[in-house]
């Protein structure tokens, strides 16, 4: 798992579990990385490294350091996942599969949809809320200055976007599905504007939980999916394409509970 700062991540509970369970002596481990330092790192991996995890800053950064990239990570532009197979690093995006899963699992209708943040998250979320069936997505957007780059992954999907400032997101909360990526706290002032009947809520965010926006979605009877259940999905995605086999879904499942716990 590369990122900046990446101490935080469970990824390496879910993979380890995963590899125990296929029989697979592999190592999984974090590795602070900054978008500066990610080439070089890629230039030193030798034949013996299958794959790689990204989180943030490093999800735009490897795009141009990679030799093909798959659909769903061109149109995002957002790349979580590296395999590396025969001397060339394939880039993926996982994170809206994992988007998906976690909202069928929960049972999110599939109306009115409202994405919370316009970062390299979002954009899968977009993604996702168009494998969903979704036509068109409000955003509420935190920096304007990354709408853009939102816009176009809308277009690659065939999702029609309405960019809205971030100041009126609480009117967005009415919406049938609501996806939350923004960073911890960057939600919380929303709890108070969690509507009396509350459609389902995916909040990105595991760490603290519940996010204050999640346990008002919650004690107003709302559906609710969290980071992790995200985390989990989009792993076992990552699983099977570094080691070519189903992943143990239920053995990873039980690993994430157990380190959330002794937390």
């Amino acid at each position: 798992m590369l990122g900046h700062p990446v101490e935080h991540s469970l990824s390496p509970v879910l993979h380890r579990a995963a590899y125990a369970a296929l029989g697979l002596d592999w190592v999984y481990d974090r590795v602070d990385v900054t978008p500066d330092g990610l080439a070089a790192f890629l230039d030193s991996l030798d034949g013996s490294w299958a794959g790689l995890s990204l989180t943030m800053p490093l999800k735009d950064a490897v795009l141009p350091l990679l030799d093909d990239v798959d659909p769903v990570a061109a149109a995002t532009g957002a790349v979580n996942t590296v395999v590396l197979e025969g001397g060339r690093r394939r880039g993926a995006n996982t994170d809206v599969g994992g988007l998906v899963a976690a909202l069928d699992e929960i049972g999110a209708g599939r109306g009115p949809a409202v994405v919370l943040g316009s970062g390299a998250t979002a954009r899968s979320a977009v993604a996702a809320l168009a494998t969903r069936g979704a036509t068109s997505v409000t955003a509420y957007a935190r920096r304007p200055q990354a709408a853009d780059d939102l816009r176009r992954a809308a277009t690659a999907v065939g999702v029609a976007l309405d960019v809205l400032a971030w100041a009126g997101a609480a009117a967005g909360l009415t919406a049938d599905v609501v996806v939350s990526t923004v960073p911890s706290g960057a939600a919380d002032p929303l709890a108070g504007s969690v509507t009396a009947v509350p459609g389902t809520l995916l909040d990105v965010v595991y760490d603290p939980w519940p996010t204050p926006l999640a346990g008002a979605w919650a004690a107003h009877g709302g559906r609710v999916a969290s980071g992790l259940d995200l985390l989990l999905h989009q792993a076992v995605l990552q699983v099977r394409l570094m080691t070519g086999r189903d992943a143990p879904v239920d053995a990873m499942r039980s690993a994430l509970a157990e380190a959330v716990a002794a937390r």
